[in-house]
């Protein structure tokens, strides 16, 4: 009994994180007109579950760190009251803020209630120094370091793209041309002026006006539009990939501090209710995300999600439990902030919204694990 209710508030806190989380990484997708919502959340639900399932590999760190080893002593993590009071607790906080649309950090809510439920768990409380340095620092500095990021990268693409000898609306052409040329060795009497045609294959960058007159004919172009969109694409499935990487495990972290399922198991199941919490309750957030925070066009957008996406791989590598939620938002604060077209009253509200979740989420782990402990024990 206990080991399903235990599967069943783990999965419940994989739900409401994709409902949080899963379109924050193609937010500029759809507030950027890219695309529209659907296509937007069927990719990231694509690139996330396929980041989950990369998770095995690449951040055995997370699953670590997350399990609560070194916050609390190990006999504390072992317990199933405290397991459940953990998952339980970010789950409700997570989908509380999801309700009102705010975009705000799973990392965040786990870090809160492993604080609460440790706190009365553990005689010897919290290891404070292992919070600061393991937990705090990387959820502080990671959302200033992408907005800095953003305000020194967009303005150097810009740059470049300003002073690039390419027109606007690029156009790369290919397609057949005729050549004329006096073939070798003609036969006497015969005049060396004679010309023949030969077509060839070329290739030709210019407007679609300048291809279509190139080539009449068929031929193959790609415009920079189009370009530029697929870039954009590819941006935001490294965010979201960057996302299920980071964040499975750390769900995933609590199972597997009791040895309940196997590590396989545990990050299956949890990118599979991941991908239902996005499809079912991610509007809210990704309205938010994609209108409120800044207006912005593809190529800013783009830029916003190169950077989110490097700093979380990077994190994830190291082990490091930063906030996609907070890289991300960070992105688009510095892009808005340098376009000036951010709008401060959404980004004051979500500011607001990432200082009340960790005291909300250690409350309700503290009577979780008080509600918890005395039927579990």
């Amino acid at each position: 009994m206990i080991f399903i209710l235990a599967i069943g508030i783990v999965l419940f806190l994989a739900y409401a994180n994709g409902a949080n989380d899963n379109f924050k990484g193609v937010a500029t997708l759809f507030g950027s007109g890219t695309t529209d919502y659907r296509k937007a959340l069927i990719w990231g639900t694509l690139t996330t579950a396929a980041g989950s399932l990369t998770a095995l590999v690449l951040a055995q760190g997370l699953l670590v760190a997350f399990s609560g080893k070194g916050l609390v002593p190990d006999a504390v993590t072992a317990m199933k009251s405290f397991q459940l009071a953990v998952v339980f607790a970010a789950a409700v906080t997570v989908m509380l803020a999801t309700k009102f649309g705010f975009p705000v950090s799973t990392t965040h809510a786990l870090t809160g209630a492993l604080v609460g439920a440790g706190l009365l768990a553990s005689s010897s409380g919290v290891n404070l120094a292992r919070l600061g340095s393991g937990f705090f620092a990387p959820l502080l500095i990671s959302p200033m370091l992408a907005i800095v990021l953003a305000l020194v990268v967009y303005p150097i693409v810009r740059w470049l793209r300003l002073r690039s000898p390419l027109p606007d609306n690029a156009c790369l052409c290919a397609g057949t041309e005729a050549l004329g040329f006096t073939p070798p060795n003609l036969p006497s009497g015969q005049s060396g002026s004679l010309a023949v045609a030969r077509t060839v294959p070329s290739l030709a960058i210019g407007n679609k006006t300048f291809c279509r007159d190139r080539y009449p004919g068929e031929h193959f172009e790609v415009d920079s539009d189009a370009i530029r969109n697929g870039l954009h694409y590819l941006s935001a499935g490294v965010v979201s990939f960057a996302r299920g990487v980071n964040d499975t495990p750390k769900i995933a972290a609590i199972l597997l501090a009791g040895s309940a399922v196997s590590p396989v198991a545990a990050i299956g199941g949890v990118a599979l209710f991941m991908a239902l919490g996005g499809l079912f309750n991610a509007r809210r957030v990704g309205e938010t995300m994609a209108h409120r925070v800044t207006a912005m066009n593809a190529g800013q957008g783009c830029i916003a999600n190169l950077v989110t996406g490097g700093l979380v791989i990077f994190a994830s590598r190291l082990g490091l439990p930063v906030s996609t939620t907070h890289v991300a938002c960070g992105s688009l604060f510095g892009i808005g902030a340098v376009t000036r077209q951010a709008r401060w009253g959404t980004i004051a509200g979500i500011l607001t919204a990432w200082v009340t979740t960790l005291p909300v989420a250690a409350l309700l782990g503290a009577g979780a694990f008080l509600l918890l402990h005395g039927v579990l024990g």
